[in-house]
């Protein structure tokens, strides 16, 4: 009779505890997924073995952090609430730093955003201390991406079939005259922000605003920081320096908010 040798319950790649490894594996995944998924398209999704996502659901359901929904899917579960709540609020702390010295290199306000579900929501903002007309945007606002520069920054990194699939989600509603759209004119438009490095939104949020953004590489979920003005000021020698402070100012945000820029 053998004896049966279990796997030691540490992760190879980092050191660190692998059943937490896999339980946030888990939480990932059922993120990608739009927050509700079966266990078979999980197990495919973590790559991880059936009755090993099993066991690790039911202990995360224990735990109020995954819900088993009626349809027997499992989704993102109430507790997740507080951690994100707590989170977000820190966003803003962690990442001022790096908008300050934006800010003061541009004399512009400078906002910080990301792509919640299919919208963009505002999660941080630095404004100049000295400015007659200042551009002020609320933190939690929600907006579609189709009219926003951070809108635009975001999903240029996603696959045009992804872009128009969210497009025809959201709808494309105009606001102003020079608002796009059409997915196909919006899908020409991500094709001049990969090739830029930048995207722009020429007054078509608001009238008489222009604002300059960049994704920010390497962040936990898609994510764009970007500087906005009125368009007498929002020149295009303004913004191309703007496009270099703030892909700076990225780079900087998102080795923070993925934790390498902080030694354990």
């Amino acid at each position: 009779m053998t004896a049966e040798v279990t796997e030691p319950n540490v992760s190879r790649s980092s050191g660190g505890v692998q059943s937490l490894d896999r339980a946030f594996a888990i939480l990932e995944a059922m993120a990608d997924a739009g927050g509700i998924i079966g266990l078979s398209q999980l197990a495919e999704k973590a790559d991880l073995p059936l009755a090993t996502i099993h066991r690790l659901v039911r202990t995360l359901v224990d735990l109020g952090y995954v819900r088993q929904e009626a349809s027997r899917q499992y989704s993102l579960g109430p507790r997740l609430m507080r951690l994100s709540d707590n989170a977000s609020k820190l966003v803003g702390a962690w990442t001022r730093p790096a908008m300050t010295a934006a800010v003061a290199k541009l004399g512009e306000s400078v906002n910080l955003a990301t792509l919640d579900g299919d919208e963009i929501v505002y999660v941080a903002q630095v404004q100049p201390s000295e400015n007659f007309m200042r551009m002020f945007t609320e933190v939690g606002r929600r907006t579609r991406p189709h009219a926003t520069a951070v809108g635009k920054a975001i999903l240029a990194r996603f696959p045009d079939e992804e872009v128009v699939a969210l497009l025809a989600r959201t709808g494309m509603p105009r606001y102003t005259a020079t608002t796009i759209e059409s997915p196909a004119e919006f899908l020409a438009a991500m094709e001049q922000v990969r090739r830029v490095g930048y995207a722009l939104d020429e007054g078509e949020q608001e009238v008489g605003v222009r604002c300059v953004a960049v994704p920010v590489p390497d962040a936990p979920q898609p994510m764009a920081i970007s500087m906005s003005g009125p368009t007498s000021r929002m020149t295009d020698d303004v913004v191309e320096t703007a496009a270099r402070v703030l892909s700076e100012a990225a780079a900087e945000i998102g080795s923070v908010l993925n934790g390498s820029s902080v030694s354990a």
